[in-house]
């Protein structure tokens, strides 16, 4: 397919996720305590250089970055075909490391790198029908169109915002003093521990949400409709993972071996998905936000949220390309439908920009994040007072 870039005049997925006005006519009633001392000048101005590093690159996406995301899904398809065909004679504990390995490597990359992102529009300006967000079904168990409204649609719309934002906790775990305490919450590093190697099957059940459902703000018909979506996806998941793969195994003798490979290889995806997810959420240094913070929010003050609601990883391009490039979240969270190969090139720019108008950019290795929101949740399964009045 040939590259076609857009006009500018096209409208972006980031720019149905933010407020459209940049100008200071209505700024909230509580600006975030990290931001309090801006003023609304400097954080129209702060805006406006975010819109122009966006438009920056919005200008210089073309033939390389196609390449680009063709080559990853070469490389992603190349790895799980290897993967399988391991498994298929995975009798051999050699072949069955080598199998679930690169199994494990060919599903991190297609749920972070590929379908994270091409999910987000990312890739949408190549006009190319097979990468695009309206036609992509990722290797996870929840259907795109559902994971795409609860993601894209709710939580880059109002990251952190309690009241708002589910993806705080899930709608199972307490992730911030503001959220009311309960005793059920002592059990918060059960919940999490449990969470984290079937990730995706958590992430499933809170995409159909049952608690709008029960609030009467879903209604029957649009829950059965995702509910059918959801069985069709388990069906397909399960064919592939645990029927085809071992079935065809079972001819070399090796069936139960593939079926614990495929489960182990969902497994490790499932942990470092979550791992990543929470590195760039929860970290020490991230912050949470009342409704009222966002009352009247401009974009200037949207882009202000984004960079201190945020936090990302440091560390190797290799870990960067496995995480999808989400290690750069604070980028992701400002520019979510730019390529996420170019997160690396604005992140410097971003920080000089943070660290000029006096907002944190919380960033460190991976270790250090994991352990900080592993921190949290321990934290936050005991009673505290709200933070905020």
């Amino acid at each position: 397919m040939s590259v076609i870039s857009p006009s500018k005049a096209t409208p972006s997925k980031s720019d149905r996720h933010r407020p459209g006005k940049l100008a200071e006519s209505g700024s909230p009633t509580v600006r975030p305590p990290a931001a309090a001392h801006l003023s609304d000048e400097q954080v129209a101005e702060l805006g406006r250089e975010l819109d122009a590093i966006r438009d920056d690159i919005l200008g210089k996406r073309g033939a390389e970055d196609a390449a680009y995301i063709r080559r990853m899904i070469k490389v992603q398809r190349g790895l799980e075909i290897s993967g399988r065909a391991a498994l298929l004679v995975s009798k051999n504990k050699a072949a069955w490391v080598a199998g679930t390995t690169l199994l494990s490597f060919a599903k991190i990359l297609e749920n972070m790198e590929l379908g994270h992102n091409i999910l987000h529009g990312q890739w949408d300006w190549m006009r190319d029908p097979d990468i695009h967000s309206t036609t992509w079904e990722w290797d996870f168990v929840t259907p795109s169109r559902s994971w795409q409204h609860t993601h894209n649609d709710l939580h880059h719309r109002w990251t952190n915002v309690v009241g708002k934002d589910n993806d705080v906790g899930y709608n199972l775990l307490r992730m911030d003093e503001n959220q009311e305490w309960k005793p059920i919450n002592l059990a918060n590093p059960v919940f999490n521990a449990i969470l984290a190697p079937v990730f995706e099957w958590g992430i499933a059940i809170y995409d159909l949400e049952l608690t709008e459902y029960k609030a009467g703000l879903k209604s029957k018909e649009a829950l059965n409709k995702d509910l059918k979506a959801l069985g069709k996806k388990v069906i397909t998941q399960f064919t592939k993972d645990y029927a085809a793969t071992p079935a065809v195994a079972m001819l070399t003798g090796s069936g139960k071996q593939a079926l614990y490979g495929t489960l182990t290889a969902n497994a490790v995806r499932n942990v470092w998905a979550h791992a990543v997810i929470f590195c760039g959420h929860f970290p020490e240094g991230t912050d949470t936000f009342t409704e009222e913070m966002v009352e009247g929010e401009t974009r200037g003050d949207w882009y202000v949220r984004q960079m201190i609601g945020s936090a990302n990883i440091s560390g190797s391009k290799f870990m960067h390309l496995m995480t999808g490039n989400l290690s750069h979240q604070i980028e992701h969270h400002l520019f979510p439908d730019l390529p996420s190969s170019r997160y690396a090139e604005v992140a410097p720019k971003v920080r000089e920009i943070c660290l000029r108008y006096g907002l944190k950019y919380t960033t460190g290795p991976l270790l250090k994040q994991v352990g900080s929101s592993w921190a949290k949740v321990f934290k936050l399964a005991l009673p505290s007072k709200p933070a905020r009045a």
